[in-house]
């Protein structure tokens, strides 16, 4: 290395002292922003957490079974058809109940995980149509050979209930985990953990507040809050850049919530059409259906209102690194010109989404040759529709609002390096307000001098020539 040069571990040059102190002054007016609001959360989380009773509430769960009953597991090993009457249990003298002309129906000879004889399950003829079943699928089945007055009443003996989906679960979650990990490394590895959080808040705070009759308004903006908070710091890191892209996170997340609230009124969304909500709506005078849905309106765009304020924030550090001497109007336009392709790619993101879960839906609605209008305003999509215009509305205000705190508090830090006038330099293609065509595939956490992010072996681009020039 040339003399009078210092370096970092990762080959990039200290920040100057004055870099360092209008990076802490940034800090801490951040800081003065974010420690109230967080405080202020954590007060209205503890005064909405619920009790946690379930007084009041009269449901029978599907999965209890009556006595002498049991949900049992098996694997198939050969699948039949044939008269439905086989499925009746064995008569007294040993022999089976008499088949008698009929309709047909899929019978699964199974063997019990538990041990013993195969059993014959009689497999529900939506299963058998839809998707059927073959030699090899585990099921869960309903063991009624023992229940008493079973075969008076011409009850099957074994019935389908479900398959045992454990096994492809738990390697899809193995092979998801393993690759974020592989791929982002420590940082991915903090991603999954955080996710874990974000569920356990759902879980623990969330869902029963609103069977509790907590205000729904307020538990979504709270829970949301705390699991963008811990999300974000604890995968990001605390820096200036993370807690940029959690203001913009909260602004975005005000928004969304105060348009679902307007929305689920004027709309009058009430979830009559689901099977779900009118469940919900029997068991319970404190569970309000329309609650429900505005709590979820604001749930479901968490994850990308997340993804386009920590990508936008990133953005800029990225832009200023380049150039940083680039006026906070050029670098503001320059960093929007990212935005808006990201505002394009996101809102078919969150319109696909939410049109994949409800296809059956759409068939259906397509079968019944409804006019457009009635079917976007109709109960069966007319959430799906408000779902996707809410958190659309409110990820895009959030780029702007996000680029522009980014700018403000980026220029506070003046990062500026001491490798020279060739480092200060301003770039040529955002200083003539022209986008780098590299600067959005560059990875922030180099900027950042993350030493478990930062590509050691092989610097690139401009960096990299500066770099092998100075050693």
């Amino acid at each position: 290395m040339g003399a009078g040069h210092s370096h970092t571990p990762q080959g990039h040059a200290d920040p100057t002292p004055q870099a360092l102190v209008a990076r802490k002054k940034a800090n801490l007016i951040l800081a003065a922003i974010l420690i109230p609001l967080t405080l202020l959360t954590l007060v209205a989380m503890a005064l909405l957490w619920p009790s946690g009773s379930k007084e009041g509430i009269t449901l029978a769960s599907p999965y209890a079974a009556a006595p002498g009953v049991t949900f049992d597991t098996g694997k198939i090993q050969r699948v039949v058809t044939g008269s439905c009457m086989d499925a009746l249990p064995q008569g007294q003298d040993g022999t089976e109940t008499a088949p008698q002309q009929g309709s047909e129906c899929t019978f699964a000879f199974t063997d019990p995980d538990r041990g013993g004889n195969p059993v014959k399950v009689v497999i529900n003829p939506d299963v058998a149509k839809s998707h059927g079943v073959k030699a090899g699928d585990n099921i869960r089945y309903l063991n009624l050979s023992k229940a008493q007055g079973a075969e008076a009443q011409g009850t099957p003996a074994y019935v389908f209930v479900d398959f045992v989906r454990t096994l492809p679960i738990v390697f899809l979650a193995v092979l998801y985990a393993a690759v974020v990990i592989a791929v982002a490394r420590w940082r991915g590895l903090r991603a999954l953990i955080g996710l874990v959080g974000a569920y356990g808040v759902l879980v623990s705070f969330m869902l029963p507040g609103l069977v509790e009759g907590k205000p729904p308004l307020l538990l979504a903006l709270v829970g949301s809050t705390v699991i963008m908070i811990g999300v974000l710091y604890f995968a990001h890191g605390f820096s200036a850049r993370t807690s940029t892209a959690l203001l913009g996170t909260m602004f975005g997340l005000a928004i969304t919530a105060l348009l679902a609230a307007w929305a689920t009124d004027a709309a009058n969304l009430a979830g009559v059409g689901s099977h779900d909500s009118a469940t919900l709506a029997n068991i319970s005078g404190n569970i309000s259906i329309s609650g429900i849905i505005l709590c979820g309106l604001i749930i479901s765009g968490l994850g990308v209102l997340n993804d386009v304020t920590i990508t936008q924030s990133s953005a800029v550090w990225e832009l200023w690194e380049l150039a940083p001497e680039t006026s906070a109007r050029q670098l503001f336009t320059s960093a929007m010109r990212i935005g808006r392709d990201h505002i394009a790619s996101t809102v078919y993101t969150i319109a696909f989404a939410y049109a994949g879960a409800a296809l059956p839906v759409l068939i259906l609605v397509m079968l019944y040759e409804r006019p457009l209008g009635d079917a976007l305003t109709s109960a069966e999509l007319s959430e799906e529709v408000i779902r996707t215009l809410v958190g659309s509305v409110g990820l895009v205000l959030a780029i702007p609002v996000t680029t522009l705190i980014a700018v403000l508090v980026v220029k506070a830090t003046g990062i500026k390096t001491r490798g020279g006038a060739d480092d200060a330099a301003p770039s040529p293609e955002i200083g003539a307000g022209r986008r780098p065509e590299f600067a959005a595939d560059r990875r922030p956490e180099v900027a950042a001098g993350d030493p478990d992010e930062a590509f050691a072996d092989a610097p690139a681009g401009r960096r990299g020539r500066r770099a092998a020039a100075r050693d």
